[in-house]
């Protein structure tokens, strides 16, 4: 299975490997030698770090009840 190589060094994996290796848009996948020289293409088994807003979810407290914040809102 051959494909092109652009001007940029990019290159389309085909969809039967994409298939096989279960490679979709925005999968990261890592190319490594084999000890025989060959090199191989697998697909990157993220466990993604939390993003900077999912760490911060819960830090602050429980909060104020949606009545204290109707008061609080309302002048009462």
């Amino acid at each position: 299975m051959a494909t092109t190589v652009t001007s940029k060094g990019q290159v389309t994996i085909p969809k039967p490997v994409r298939e096989h290796l279960g490679i979709a848009p925005g999968s990261q996948v890592e190319f490594r030698r084999a000890t025989d020289g060959s090199i191989v293409i697998e697909k990157v088994e993220a466990t993604r770090e939390p993003s900077r807003l999912a760490k911060l979810v819960g830090i602050s407290g429980p909060g104020p009840s949606t009545d204290e914040i109707m008061a609080i809102t309302r002048g009462d």
